[in-house]
């Protein structure tokens, strides 16, 4: 049986790597100033052949939350669907999970355009929100609340407790992107996570439990 004509396999990862490149890109320079010629040659295709898949930089932003994004958060989601317990060694899983996502990833930067052009493309916050944080955040707090009635964490709004579990990965992402390079001292996202996580368990404790 002869091997599939190399032109063809080459065709069919097309779209990958179209939405790779737009991700770099949007990572990068933004969603206004990104450029469809840059992201073609940045794939390594025409423009013209660009256009054969993602008629705008709209539909590039939908490939890349839903094709390249989407994928690794759904990862989370079923760590923290699956995980047995306790609830100490999920936050810590979940924790260390996301921060390697942001170090590895061009997410974070793509998360920080997301932040700075929403007023100016509120259909790119409402896509991110939808997609991604909505659920995660719904994920969370469903994991807190069926801990809460385990006994392991006090009582309290799981959905905001959800969020201050988020909230330092935020500010270290920002932090990254928009300060570090421009010479403030960098922070290790995955140090951070690790010490949020300590702090925020032992906030999390049942007053009887406390140590």
């Amino acid at each position: 049986m002869t091997a599939e004509p190399k032109f063809r396999r080459r065709k069919a990862d097309r779209p990958a790597e179209i939405v790779q490149a737009a991700m770099a890109v949007f990572a990068e320079k933004g969603f206004a100033a990104a450029k469809l010629d840059e992201i073609a040659a940045r794939a390594g295709v025409s423009k013209g052949a660009l256009y054969l898949y993602f008629e705008t930089k709209e539909d590039l932003f939908r490939a890349v939350v839903r094709d390249a994004i989407s994928p690794n958060l759904t990862v989370v989601k079923g760590l923290i669907a699956s995980h047995p317990g306790p609830f100490e060694g999920l936050v810590r899983a979940v924790a260390d999970r996301v921060a390697t996502l942001v170090e590895t990833t061009p997410l974070g930067g793509v998360a920080k355009m997301v932040i700075g052009e929403a007023r100016n493309f509120p259909e790119l916050a409402r896509l991110w929100y939808d997609e991604l944080v909505s659920q995660l955040i719904f994920a969370v707090a469903a994991a807190i609340e069926a801990a809460q009635t385990r006994g392991e964490v006090r009582p309290g709004n799981p959905r905001i407790y959800a969020l201050q579990m988020a909230s330092p990965l935020l500010m270290a992402t920002l932090w990254r992107e928009t300060f570090t390079p421009v010479g403030a001292p960098p922070f290790d996202i995955r140090e951070v996570m690790a010490q949020h996580a300590d702090t925020f368990l032992r906030g999390l404790r049942p007053d009887e439990v406390r140590t």
